[in-house]
């Protein structure tokens, strides 16, 4: 039986870690071979050094591993929970990438809602990030008539004013490289979303920007959480209701 996959987050930065782990290894052990006969503690402490930063770094490579294939369904499966949906909603995922919040939501929606996701398909941020990946998952979780995905930009967004009910985001507006340029986005989010409609931001940096952010369109009750780590690098959810 064939399974979704979600992918592997920030692929890039995975093989920047491993190399590093290796090669301070590899420079770790050279020292201590062209050392260690005429300086042999020397040669002992900076191996054990070169060990410990190598080591580092492999650590933080099957955090993010850990992170990509467990840690973030678990972390989607809380903020879900959070929203309370009925089944009856209309709900955006910003950034929605191969489906990890947008599926799991139209798994709730079951009395007529719909999931929706926008994204530019960035293979930097999340492996083989492609829509055809997206649309193979909702169709081996049998949800592909409760979702529709969009191409474009989260900072210039087709959608009507005021159509959504929730709007979510998962590690996706960090990516969006100025803060004039983030400030559009959640501009846009607040645009889309209904007046007493939420929103439930995941991210791991720029957080207290999304927070200013909210709260000078009008948002109520905008809060940051505490840090869970349950993802790689630890997050932090930006939630308010318009």
């Amino acid at each position: 039986m064939k399974r979704p996959h979600y992918g592997i987050d920030a692929p890039p930065v995975i093989r920047q870690l491993f190399f590093s782990g290796i090669i301070t290894l590899i420079i770790g052990f050279s020292i201590y071979y062209f050392t260690f006969t005429h300086y042999p503690r020397i040669a002992i402490i900076l191996l054990i050094i070169a060990v410990i930063f190598s080591a580092s770094y492999f650590v933080s490579v099957i955090y993010m591993f850990w992170s990509s294939l467990f840690g973030k369904k678990h972390l989607r499966d809380f903020l879900i929970e959070s929203l309370n949906l009925q089944g009856n909603e209309k709900v955006l995922d910003v950034g929605c990438g191969r489906g990890l919040l947008l599926i799991a939501i139209a798994k709730k929606l079951t009395r007529g809602g719909k999931s929706v996701g926008i994204d530019l398909w960035s293979h930097e941020d999340l492996s083989n990030n492609q829509e055809i990946f997206t649309k193979k998952n909702a169709e081996f979780e049998g949800v592909s008539n409760r979702i529709e995905i969009i191409s474009g930009d989260m900072t210039n967004m087709s959608f009507s004013d005021n159509i959504f009910d929730y709007v979510v985001a998962s590690m996706a507006i960090h990516n969006v490289p100025t803060p004039e340029k983030r400030h559009k986005a959640i501009t846009e989010i607040a645009r889309v979303l209904k007046q007493g409609g939420e929103v439930s931001l995941l991210d791991f940096q720029c957080l207290q920007e999304y927070k200013r952010s909210l709260i000078n369109l009008g948002f109520q009750n905008v809060k940051v959480s505490k840090l869970y780590f349950w993802m790689f690098p630890p997050v932090r959810i930006v939630t308010g209701k318009k």
